[in-house]
């Protein structure tokens, strides 16, 4: 008789244990929206501006070089890389020392983190008395657009 009771209970477990995952579903991996950050700024001679996003999940990351002024066959550099946010450094990854206007960099995010765009004075390179493409009285204004998740 005790072993009809035993046998009843655990019968009565594992079935009560079947019905419960039954209904469960598998997890789901949510979906990421892209965002774009636009970046406008203007470019001295012989200098860089570096602009940062931040990405909310491992994924495509598409850098573009919208817009170069007043002068779109002029090459600027225009970089993408990693941001340190402790040193405010921006370690290059991807490069391009003479990009035009319409240049475009992608990339894949392995994780969420800070990673960052560069464009810089593609003579500054060489020497800071070269100031490549890009003279006191000719500054270039730029526009990026970056694609993230």
């Amino acid at each position: 008789m005790l072993r009809r009771i035993a046998r009843g209970i655990l019968l009565a477990a594992l079935g009560a244990l079947a019905a419960g995952c039954a209904g469960t579903a598998a997890p789901t991996t949510p979906t990421v929206t892209p965002t774009t950050d636009t970046f406008t700024a203007t470019l001295a001679p012989a200098n860089a501006n570096t602009h940062t996003f931040f990405t909310f999940a491992g994924g495509s990351v598409t850098a573009t070089l919208k817009a170069v002024g007043p002068d779109a066959t002029q090459t600027v550099g225009f970089s993408l890389g990693t941001f340190n946010t402790t040193t405010n450094v921006c370690t290059v990854v991807l490069d391009n020392s003479a990009a035009l206007q319409s240049f475009a960099f992608t990339a894949t995010a392995s994780t969420l983190g800070t990673f960052c765009v560069r464009v810089y004075d593609n003579g500054s390179v060489k020497t800071l008395s070269d100031a490549g493409t890009i003279s006191d009285s000719n500054p270039f204004t730029y526009t990026v657009t970056v694609v993230h998740p």
